[in-house]
């Protein structure tokens, strides 16, 4: 019986790979061409800030574990071209070249970082995708006589990139260009480091999908903390010789000794270029709701694929990893035999920034609200976290956006100090449940004086903005 192969020991990978094996006992094969499987990419900034002990810390599911539920892993692998009519993928390994027929293919390869206009090959200019990344940046902060590589702990890092940073002076000023997830993080990771940190952003704000209301706050944590934050202001180029050693702005030249690259990522699609399978939105793999592509028995899932938006209706591409993980779950579940859809998506994340918590859903900006057929309303409050009387109460602000005509909650963000991120996990039910913003403001949430006031920040913005509803 022809297998199931998997393209990719990641996220959605394994994920499929495991629900398949667990369902059914399909032959299962996991090709991946590197050396690293089902690591959590989302706490490498916590790895360089110190706040993790070990890179291998990180790993999720090790080799042996997936080839204890059946899965027959091979590292170092690297599939090189699909064949959809024949079913067939060829592989390199090793030098040599083979076919493997497929039953069902799951393409799961992932993106990449995006390196802009920048030169990557000076030492001391990184981008964070991956966990070699991580380790070669860890290096290269540390002084050559203070580094310790039991940090690494026992997983296939790349050693001559670690020794290489870890033998180099450490540096002291450092340039982030970009303003997202990996840039305000690093950002926190760096000065834990002891480095002097300038954060670059071409926009008006940090956090762009978050809003103004989230970008304000966090860039004034960011300078409350010692970081210098640069908005409006595009990097052109890197300078140095073989170490960076200055940003170039308008032709001005800003010396830094590293700097760290978030000026975001592209689908890994190369693998199926040529077999004319249906391309979506950055040139993702478009895909159904049961993950399926436009070619026959091939599927796509993770940061490669994209997804239905849960508010919209329209396709999009979505790059996070809860929704790598679910849509491989749901792909394994099909291809042993119970079809199930891999779900819509409404962009919800959390990042943090120092002591300070942001979280985002659905639609925030109403330009994005109008252009999707909305009549958004918006409005912005800040409330309490707790009650007024009790310790730890911090000002939390709470946008949210809903459509005038329905009355539907389109989408929102929070920011606060005390745990303002998970209240974002209200609004992104509300939304998945299709709820009004009546029907928001009429929720039964829970109340206690250390927790919430009796009218979390949530229930405020849905009072408000259905009192504009109303009028």
């Amino acid at each position: 019986m022809d297998p199931f192969v998997v393209v990719g020991g990641d996220a959605a990978g394994l994920s499929a790979a495991s629900k398949c094996r667990r369902e059914s006992d399909r032959e299962v094969i996991v090709f991946e061409k590197g050396q690293w499987i089902s690591y959590a990419h989302c706490g490498t900034p916590y790895f360089v800030e110190g706040s993790v002990d070990r890179l291998t810390d990180l790993l999720s599911l090790s080799p042996a574990e997936a080839e204890a539920r059946g899965i027959d892993l091979r590292r170092g692998h690297e599939v090189v071209s699909v064949d959809a009519e024949d079913r067939t993928v060829t592989v390199r390994a090793d030098g040599e070249r083979f076919e493997q027929p497929y039953a069902e293919l799951l393409v799961a390869t992932g993106a990449s970082a995006a390196a802009g206009p920048f030169d990557r090959s000076l030492d001391g200019v990184f981008s964070l995708h991956g966990l070699d990344d991580a380790a070669a940046i860890d290096a290269y902060l540390a002084a050559p006589d203070d580094y310790d590589p039991a940090r690494l702990g026992d997983g296939p890092v790349d050693r001559d990139r670690v020794d290489h940073n870890a033998a180099l002076e450490p540096p002291e000023r450092a340039a982030i260009v970009g303003g997202g997830y990996v840039g305000v993080e690093m950002a926190e990771a760096l000065s834990a480091r002891g480095v002097d940190v300038h954060l670059y952003q071409r926009s008006a704000h940090l956090l762009t999908p978050f809003g103004a209301a989230v970008g304000e706050r966090v860039e004034s944590t960011l300078r409350d903390h010692g970081v210098t934050v640069h908005t409006d202001t595009e990097v052109d180029a890197l300078v140095g010789d073989e170490r960076v050693a200055a940003l170039r702005i308008d032709g001005d030249e800003r010396p830094v000794d590293v700097a760290i690259l978030g000026v975001g990522i592209r689908p890994n699609t190369a693998l199926l270029d040529g077999t004319g399978v249906d391309r979506g939105p950055s040139g993702a793999i478009k895909t159904d709701d049961y993950g399926r592509t436009s070619l026959p028995a091939v599927y796509a899932a993770g940061d490669v694929a994209t997804a239905r938006h849960a508010v919209t209706g329209a396709e999009t591409w979505v790059p996070l990893g809860l929704t790598a993980n679910r849509a491989g779950r749901a792909i394994g579940s099909t291809v042993a035999g119970d079809p199930t859809p891999v779900g819509d998506v409404a962009g919800t994340a959390v990042v943090k920034a120092f002591d300070l918590e942001c979280g985002r859903v659905g639609l925030v900006d109403e330009s994005a609200a109008a252009d999707a057929g909305f009549d958004p309303v918006s409005e912005t409050i800040t409330a309490g976290s707790r009650s007024g009387y009790y310790p730890g109460n911090e000002e939390t602000t709470v946008t949210l956006v809903a459509d005038r005509t329905t009355g539907r909650t389109l989408g929102g963000s929070i920011v606060g100090r005390d745990r303002a991120a998970v209240r974002i996990d209200t609004l992104a039910t509300a939304i998945e449940a299709d709820l009004t913003v009546a029907e928001l403001e009429r929720l039964d949430l829970a109340y206690a004086p250390p927790f919430s006031p009796v009218w979390d920040p949530v229930l405020v913005a849905a009072k408000v903005v259905n009192g504009q509803l109303s009028e």
